[in-house]
């Protein structure tokens, strides 16, 4: 099947049982885009989690500058952070989910249980929240041994290296990534197309607050295609921390290994692929790639229903870019 053919039948795929969705596929250096009901490459999403790649780049480039190492231990951030083992949590943790530190700050997930379709769930996740949450936090394993995801973790870490850099999130984000790659619709702050939990049930926004780290940027197929490229391309200025970042492993599982901002998989009959999703209330996205094929998958939704298995096919069904 041809490049396009293969896209378009993602595309109808995703589209069932959602209100809109842009696929995009990235084959070296090209990119060919598909959206239905109305969307298309410009049309601004929020990210969820994909957000957790931009930190870890962040602090990729950080690290590559000097400004900071992987493992500093949080509490030189000026956080009371927990510890078990004697093994204090460092920023290598928290960008591998391997801190100990539970998936909610601490007090967050029985208000989720309780009220599971409140809208802006993270809103009141302020820097001073975080803080109180961390002194009631108990790790569940000892820093470095165990894997467990952790939006708090990640927000921790966007948080840290604000501090650090006397910046925003959002400023650090732009200096640090979206100015570097020219991308011109990723931020914080700025209107998204309308969300959906459902078909026919649409959802407000969703504000994180200082956990922005964690899932707070809103973005396009456009600029994240940029990203994907960025990736594999030896000329890009974020290349040298593009390697810092897939070059960190954790093994998850013997499937899964967690790298700083992405996750890593073998395919049979193929490379590896690297990956992140995401959601929030009325959002899901996908971002994948393979390094040695140089190609790549970005799916956004604006219904909250996974693309992964779609996008994944896809993925792995793009002929080589080299």
């Amino acid at each position: 099947m041809g490049l396009v053919t293969d896209l378009e039948q993602a595309v109808a795929k995703l589209a069932a049982r959602r209100h809109g969705v842009v696929v995009a596929t990235i084959t070296g250096d090209r990119v060919e885009v598909r959206g239905t009901a109305g969307l298309d490459a410009s049309t601004r999403f929020e990210i969820g989690s994909v957000t957790k790649v931009f930190t870890a780049l962040t602090l990729a480039r950080l690290v590559v500058a000097g400004a900071v190492t992987l493992d500093e231990p949080l509490r030189d951030f000026g956080f009371p952070v927990p510890t078990r083992g004697g093994a204090p949590i460092t920023l290598r943790h928290l960008a591998t989910h391997t801190s100990g530190l539970p998936r909610l700050p601490t007090g967050m997930l029985l208000g989720a249980l309780l009220r599971p379709s409140q809208p802006d769930p993270y809103a009141g996740c302020s820097s001073l929240m975080l803080s109180k949450s961390l002194e009631r936090t108990r790790l569940s394993a000892e820093p470095g041994r165990k894997f467990r995801y952790s939006n708090f973790g990640a927000g921790l870490l966007g948080l840290a290296l604000s501090r650090r850099t006397g910046l925003n999130y959002e400023a650090l984000v732009a200096r640090e990534i979206s100015g570097v790659l020219r991308l011109t619709a990723t931020s914080v702050a700025g209107a998204v197309t309308q969300g959906y939990r459902k078909v026919g049930r649409p959802v407000p926004p969703w504000n994180l607050a200082d956990l922005t780290g964690a899932g707070g940027l809103r973005s396009t197929v456009a600029d994240l295609a940029v990203v994907v490229r960025a990736q594999w391309d030896p000329e890009s200025e974020l290349a040298p921390a593009a390697e810092a970042a897939l070059g960190v492993e954790h093994r998850v599982n013997p499937f899964l290994t967690a790298r700083l901002g992405w996750f890593s998989r073998r395919v049979k009959g193929s490379s590896e692929q690297f990956f992140h999703n995401g959601g929030t209330g009325g959002f899901v996205s996908f971002v994948g790639f393979d390094r040695e094929r140089r190609v790549g998958v970005v799916a956004l939704s604006d219904t909250r229903r996974p693309v992964d298995g779609a996008a994944f096919e896809l993925l792995t069904a793009l002929p080589s870019g080299r």
